[in-house]
């Protein structure tokens, strides 16, 4: 199975990825977002350490079955041959209702078919009031004129 944009990657094709990639995300469909990954990936996410697609899939039903109203934003940091290093802010609530934005950084490598063979996730987030998101679009993918993470200075 191929996965473009395929590596090595230049600013346009690293652009694409981290937008599919935040595209998948914000479908908050665990399968959906699984078939990126090879069946043997490797993730760090904060002090979790997950291996394979199966697994991955698991956190992430986990992930947002607690993470509600989930929006997320990523931005392209660095990228060369078949690695990408990504920056990304996202939101959510609990099912108190209580509002976080979580900051961080993702280190993604590719296999030659596109598909992420790792991903290092550092994670902070902290609780903000309802007032203060910024992330307002409906649920799903963000809208093409929907400002992104810089325009916010996050």
């Amino acid at each position: 199975m191929s996965r473009p944009p395929l590596p090595p990657f230049t600013d346009e094709t690293a652009a694409q990825k981290a937008r599919l990639a935040e595209d998948a995300w914000n479908s908050r469909d665990p399968a959906r977002v699984a078939l990126a990954y090879t069946v043997d990936s490797q993730w760090r996410n904060r002090a979790e350490f997950i291996v394979g697609r199966d697994a991955i899939e698991a956190f992430l039903a986990r992930k947002w079955a607690r993470e509600l109203d989930y929006r997320l934003i990523k931005e392209v940091w660095a990228h060369a041959g078949n690695r990408i290093a990504v920056r990304f802010a996202y939101e959510y609530r609990d099912d108190s209702g209580h509002w976080f934005r979580a900051y961080g950084n993702e280190n993604w490598q590719f296999d030659a078919d596109g598909l992420m063979e790792r991903r290092i996730a550092s994670i902070n987030e902290h609780p903000i009031a309802e007032t203060e998101r910024a992330f307002h679009w409906p649920l799903g993918r963000r809208p093409d004129d929907h400002p992104g993470l810089s325009a916010f200075g996050f």
